[in-house]
């Protein structure tokens, strides 16, 4: 008798609807909305307006949304471009006039335009089938009524309580009580943003009865009207920032009015008996399918991630495709992506795999065209000493400038009855990244923290070019039918633990839960996407879960090993549908003790 394969939770299965985020109110909420009828969208922008309330530290309203997502009569994958450019007045010039020599990671400068509110709207109206009040209700309420604080929220208020007394005021005002951090577990109130969702509603049903004209009004109003002129008046006032300094914000109302959501075209490449879809290089989707490229050719028993050999390739195959990422990316029209996700140059790079981990960023050359890397790299600048400073914070780090503010992102994916299907990632705006916008009780983004002040790269600063983003949703397809949609939080370890996820479903055959809830594993071995862009050469961080001859056969060939907590890497989402009977699934992550599927 075979042995049963360990799993936390077990895979939900049904035939109504399934969803998995990263919280249990947002994947509550999407679930009500599919009972009452509405679609995997009227679902999935419910749970991404919740997670604005609930995981304020993960991503807000100022931040962003990439999501991809297929309709039940049109399978071909689709990208949500939720991603915001740079303002008009965020040039190089003006940021190196001011001092620094990166983009703050904290403070206003590096607020690129929010496009989290206008693209999951933009969804709603496109392919969702019920009300804005409707779908906004939920986030509303828990916004005027409160919800239960999570530890993780209270965490990191109370490591920014200071800067927020010294510096921040206006998030003084909506995040401290008597100067302190809440109670974990306490309910508590967002009463400025409720009013501000009340307010968009009320300005949408004020523009007729139609349910188009009110979420395009609901769009003005954010663009165009309150929102936009809330932000023009704030960003203005200078405020404390990574740099140590105060400096103001370069995002005026006119960056608002002229940014608006909108849809891409998916990259894609096969996978075994898959086809797995990502977004285009403004984001580090195309990442995840250089390493699939990479790891392609060898048997399914050499890509397990449990063993030295497996973890000792993919960990290789990651920093090659990562170290591409760093020189080819970003929001520009010549990324020689056909090259990059060729088959032919993947035989090329994967001749750089050898038996020891390598220590060098090395990027390749597609096309005989030159790497391009940014001059802090180059010169060595973004080297750690060892994995410590890397890790301390787990996720994404945003660094205010009196703490380390530690913050992530969140993920929302949902299948419905009618075979819709929907990956998204939303972050950014998180509490601790700008200071709080006092009449709208929500904060700015700070990704272009993501961008390099220097001329001639793919992510260097430019106004109107998007920052290249770490969000990374995932989908998944079978002779053209999508069948899985899955993501992470994790910055730059999404696309790392997404291939772990997908190598031991795909090619190892474990179940959803099984393979989320096996030993996970990161690399650090290239420039980290966050201020102050540090890399940690051969860094490799494990679970303690990984066996310890393992462990110790990977410090023999020069990985230099960190061991962490035995449940600390990833927080995997993931539901599926399975065409021929309609079955459809879900798991998560018990890592976090937040995230959450449900379904029936």
């Amino acid at each position: 008798m075979s042995p049963v394969p360990f799993t936390t939770r077990p895979t939900l299965r049904g035939t109504f609807g399934m969803v998995s985020s990263t919280h249990w109110l947002a994947s509550q909420s999407a679930m009500a909305e599919l009972e009452a009828g509405g679609n995997a969208f009227d679902a999935a922008v419910a749970a991404g307006f919740v997670l604005h309330v609930v995981e304020p530290h993960a991503c807000g309203p100022g931040g962003e949304v990439p999501a991809i997502f297929a309709l039940a009569d049109d399978p071909r994958p689709v990208v949500l471009a939720g991603q915001g450019p740079a303002p008009a007045g965020a040039t190089i010039e003006h940021f190196r006039s001011l001092g620094p020599e990166l983009v703050p990671g904290a403070g206003l400068l590096a607020a690129a335009v929010p496009a989290a509110v206008d693209a999951w709207l933009l969804l709603l109206r496109d392919h969702g089938t019920r009300s804005l009040r409707e779908v906004l209700s939920y986030a509303m309420g828990y916004a005027r009524q409160g919800h239960p604080l999570s530890e993780g929220v209270v965490a990191t208020i109370e490591g920014v309580r200071e800067l927020f007394i010294r510096h921040w005021p206006s998030s003084a005002e909506v995040w401290l009580r008597s100067g302190l951090a809440p109670a974990a577990g306490r309910i508590f109130a967002n009463q400025l943003y409720a009013e501000t969702l009340e307010r968009l509603v009320h300005e949408a049903e004020a523009a007729g009865p139609g349910r188009e004209v009110q979420i395009d009004a609901a769009r003005k109003a954010w663009r165009e009207g309150f929102v936009a002129e809330a932000i023009d008046a704030f960003a203005r006032v200078p405020h404390r920032d990574s740099s140590g300094r105060d400096h103001a914000g370069v995002l005026t109302a006119s960056d608002l009015a002229a940014f608006q959501a909108g849809y891409d075209q998916p990259l894609v490449t096969e996978f075994r008996d898959a086809v797995v879809a990502k977004t285009p290089p403004w984001g580090q989707g195309p990442v995840l399918l250089q390493m699939l490229r990479l790891l392609a050719p060898p048997a399914d028993s050499a890509l397990d991630p449990a063993t030295a050999d497996g973890i000792h390739l993919l960990a290789e195959a990651m920093k090659l495709a990562f170290a591409d990422r760093e020189a080819w990316y970003g929001d520009t029209g010549d990324v020689p992506i056909t090259d990059l996700l060729s088959p032919d140059y993947a035989d090329r790079r994967r001749r750089l795999i050898g038996p020891e981990a390598s220590r060098e960023l090395r990027p390749g050359d597609p096309g005989g065209r030159p790497p391009r890397l940014a001059a802090f790299i180059r010169d060595g600048r973004s080297q750690a000493a060892d994995t410590a400073s890397m890790e301390m914070s787990i996720g994404e780090a945003s660094l205010a400038p009196d703490a380390v503010a530690g913050g992530d992102t969140c993920h929302v994916d949902v299948v419905d009855r009618w075979g819709n299907i929907i990956s998204a990632t939303p972050s950014g705006g998180w509490l601790q990244s700008s200071p709080t916008v006092p009449q709208l009780g929500f904060c700015l983004g700070t990704r272009l923290q993501m961008t390099w002040l220097e001329p001639g790269l793919p992510a260097s600063l430019q106004p109107g070019r998007r920052p290249r983003t770490t969000l990374s949703p995932t989908l998944v397809l079978r002779g053209d039918v999508p069948v899985l949609a899955c993501g992470t939080p994790g910055g730059d370890k999404q696309d790392q633990w997404q291939l772990l996820f997908l190598l031991r479903h795909l090619a190892l055959g474990m179940g959803l839960q099984e393979a989320i809830d096996a030993p996970a594993w990161h690399t650090t071995a290239f420039p980290s996407s966050f201020y102050p862009r540090e890399t940690v050469p051969a860094g490799l961080i494990v679970e303690d879960r990984v066996d310890a001859q393992v462990i110790g056969e990977l410090r023999r060939r020069g990985h230099e090993v960190t061991v962490d907590e035995p449940w600390s890497q990833g927080w995997l989402c993931a539901v599926a549908r399975d065409p021929e009977t309609g079955i459809l699934s879900a798991a998560a992550s018990p890592r976090d003790m937040q995230v959450y599927a449900c379904g029936r």
